[in-house]
């Protein structure tokens, strides 16, 4: 089970990875004449949402090696 979890997680943050990599592609493709600043701002605020989303991964991460520890010194 934890093996599949693991997976999991790898796979989550490859997407998270490559999202974050595309995301921070465009926001620099964009001109930054003032017009785009409404987009820009809301790319930053994905790119910042995307980075969160690996510290919840590590974090899983941490909790589920907690738990093996744990059922393991059971």
């Amino acid at each position: 089970m934890f093996m599949e979890i693991a997976i999991g997680a790898i796979g989550i943050g490859i997407v998270l990875m490559v999202g974050y990599i595309v995301i921070a592609q465009v926001r620099t493709a964009l001109p930054t004449d003032g017009v785009n600043e409404s987009v820009t701002d809301g790319l930053t605020s994905t790119q910042t949402t995307v980075f969160a989303g690996f510290g919840l991964i590590a974090v899983g991460i941490i909790v589920l090696a907690a738990f093996g520890l744990i059922n393991i010194f059971k």
